[in-house]
């Protein structure tokens, strides 16, 4: 069966969320519209699986991409809603490869799809009550000998026709949606003449483009998807799963129903756009089903709203113009909304299933806010994950009155939710590294932290006392000196005798791990790249690119805490004050791990002034 991992008891609430894809299931269960299906262990057609047991999966549902691209984040959405229903109602879902067109898929794709959609915690393998086990990862090439068994019975029934026009003619032959087609001059051919060029068009007898096989349904439909769709058209190309076997290739909108159908999906959950094809879907199934091709109760499809997040883009062509282009370091760079990305940045797999049970399923296109989705991966991260100190722009502390050459341990909570996590020591000795921002020689008002006769707390060690600092040949602080205060050190029972109000982190000087950290930024400056703003030339469209963020990505050096030089790969952490981090799973080597920044401990964005709309 398929596996969603647990959710945390703080997260419970939002599985019992309900929304109108569970209405129709739950329906369906009560009407026992599925009991009697039968299931081969396979795909296959309706005299297969009829000779099977009943389907033990109450339902199944599927995930179906294209192996020719990364998964983005509106990907995780339907990754989760297809497992987690399966998982719900005891069913089982199953990952598919819709790889039927064979110029734009790679295996480079299939494996990046295969591993993301692990990371996020799935499986499509799985087993049921009563011990049966299946593997359910399939691809629709495996399918193309059925598929094109299928289309030449639509040929033998009358249903479907080879069209010698050319594209240019068949599409001025279409129609528009205020005018019905044309019927084209080869719609008459008779059904042995079309069963012969569809045989020749098999065996390569024709160049691309000679013929194409379309479906006969309705040149004059208000539906223009029912008028005569192509469903088969000649491609000379090789194929990454099935070679040069096949220079016919069947058309996405004839091949993804009957892939349905052969794997007995019983609702196919797919977004909006899609919804106009549904009639087409429903009639090729119906007809394959009428010649007792495939098993009824027959495939239903579902469509909802996709994702829409503000200050990303997930247009397949402007996420490939980005990294040809190079305005990013490829596919996996953790700017982009790409699940390779999201990964490399730190986002937890937890936050992504948390906030697709969040942002709910609806039939109404909306535009979700980011900071939606960071607060999710806040939560999760805050739970999570081990607090560490890193000081991101260091300033150098010198204790002047503390021994030269001594250090002792300041122990920290690793976790202050979770005191079962433990302490961890931090070397203290008699220079330290503070954070710039932590010294003011000329305070503002309210500012509680160094400046000369000011006290502050040094966090798991000891009352300081500024007497003063020291400038570099710019003019520009290089130093701050401190007084100790011996009694104060955090944990003793003199500690409770200062009262102070700042409180500063730090790492010691002598044992300190100096380590690039890549603070991420949001990729772009506007919540909606590309779209025209108000003071745009009329009729000019406007560059997504040109709303990219320049500041997406500062690289720095910074002294973490020794504790943090043995991080391994994917480990993540929140450094204290400043957000959470996590070592890239690419660039990390033992003991020199390389920090991303997934996200601050606070929303910024909304905060910011003149942030453009």
């Amino acid at each position: 069966m398929s596996q969603e991992p647990t959710i945390s008891a703080s997260n419970s609430s939002a599985l019992a969320s309900t929304h109108f894809i569970r209405n129709i299931i739950e329906a369906d269960l009560a009407a026992d519209r599925h009991a009697l299906r039968r299931w081969s262990g396979h795909p296959g057609p309706a005299a297969q699986q009829l000779a099977g047991p009943l389907d033990p999966a109450r339902i199944r549902t599927r995930f179906p991409p294209e192996p020719n691209g990364y998964l983005h984040f509106g990907h995780a959405k339907s990754i989760c809603l297809n497992f987690g229903l399966a998982q719900d109602y005891g069913g089982r879902c199953h990952l598919r490869f819709d790889d039927t067109n064979p110029e734009k898929e790679e295996q480079e794709y299939v494996d990046s799809i295969v591993d993301s959609v692990r990371w996020l915690g799935f499986s499509w393998d799985g087993s049921g009550e009563a011990g049966e086990s299946e593997c359910n990862l399939y691809f629709a090439s495996n399918y193309f000998d059925w598929m094109v068994q299928f289309a030449e019975y639509l040929i033998a029934s009358g249903h479907a026709y080879v069209d010698s026009q050319s594209a240019e003619a068949m599409r001025a032959t279409r129609g528009t949606l205020t005018d019905t087609g044309t019927d084209s001059p080869f719609r008459q051919r008779g059904v042995e003449e079309n069963m012969d060029l569809f045989k020749r068009m098999q065996q390569g007898e024709f160049p691309d483009g000679a013929h194409v096989l379309r479906a006969k349904i309705d040149m004059a439909s208000a539906n223009i998807n029912l008028r005569d769709p192509a469903i088969y058209r000649i491609r000379h190309a090789s194929h990454h799963n099935t070679g040069d076997r096949w220079c016919v290739y069947p058309m996405y909108t004839y091949a993804h129903p009957i892939e349905d159908a052969l794997e007995n999906i019983t609702h196919s959950i797919c977004t909006l756009e899609f919804a106009d094809q549904r009639p087409f879907y429903d009639w090729l199934l119906e007809r394959l089903a009428e010649g007792g091709l495939l098993q009824r109760p027959l495939p239903q499809q579902i469509e909802f709203s996709r994702l829409n997040l503000t200050y990303i883009v997930l247009s397949k062509r402007k996420l490939i113009q980005l990294v040809e282009e190079k305005h990013v370091a490829g596919w996996d760079d953790p700017r982009l909304p790409t699940l390779v990305g999201a990964r490399r940045r730190g986002y937890p797999a937890e936050g992504f299933r948390l906030f697709a049970e969040r942002v709910g399923v609806s039939r109404s296109d909306s535009l979700i806010e980011y900071t939606q989705l960071e607060d999710t991966m806040r939560e999760v991260l805050n739970d999570s994950a081990e607090r560490r100190v890193a000081v991101l722009d260091p300033l150098r502390l010198i204790i002047d009155n503390y021994p030269a050459g001594q250090s002792e341990d300041c122990f920290a909570p690793n976790h202050p939710l979770k005191p079962e996590t433990g302490k961890r020591a931090m070397p203290f000795g008699r220079e330290l590294w503070i954070e710039r921002e932590d010294f003011m020689e000329h305070p503002s008002k309210g500012y509680h932290r160094l400046y000369p006769g000011n006290m502050a707390r040094l966090r798991y060690g000891y009352v300081v006392r500024c007497i003063g600092c020291e400038r570099d040949e710019s003019g520009a602080v290089s130093a701050v000196h401190c007084e100790y205060l011996p009694d104060s050190k955090s944990g003793t029972a003199g500690a409770d005798g200062y009262k102070v109000k700042g409180n500063l982190h730090w790492v010691s000087v002598a044992d300190a791990c100096l380590a690039e950290v890549r603070l991420y930024d949001r990729l772009f400056t506007v919540p909606s790249p590309g779209a025209r703003r108000e003071d745009d030339p009329e009729g000019v469209e406007r560059d997504f690119l040109a709303d990219l963020n320049p500041d997406s990505i500062r690289v720095i050096h910074a002294w973490l805490e020794p504790a943090l030089k043995t991080a391994r790969a994917e480990e993540r952490f929140q450094f204290e004050r400043h957000g959470y981090f996590v070592a890239d799973r690419v660039d990390s080597t033992e003991g020199a791990p390389v920090f991303n920044r997934t996200v601050t401990l606070r929303d910024s964005w909304s905060a910011r002034p003149g942030q453009r709309k």
